[in-house]
């Protein structure tokens, strides 16, 4: 049974994270360790991150996994 996708949400930034997709690599949480938590209940907190270094460091996800947008855009990010 597939997982949920599972989205985390502040007034700059919408992060989502499908479980199914992640190959657990760490490179969200060594990135931004304060946002990215796997040891947290909620593991994602954007709220502790500025939008533009959650941006930048979900960009770096390799499994495609994480997305995010923007709420200052109209279309998700790549």
């Amino acid at each position: 049974m597939p997982r949920r996708l599972q989205v985390y949400e502040t007034a700059e930034i919408t992060v989502t994270f499908e479980p199914d997709l992640c190959i657990h690599s760490g490179v969200c949480v060594r990135g931004l360790p304060a946002v990215f938590d796997v040891r947290r209940r909620r593991w994602v907190m954007p709220e502790l991150g500025a939008a533009a270094a959650i941006a930048a460091q979900i960009g770096h996800c390799p499994s495609g996994a994480l997305k995010y947008r923007l709420k200052t855009e109209d279309a998700p990010a790549p």
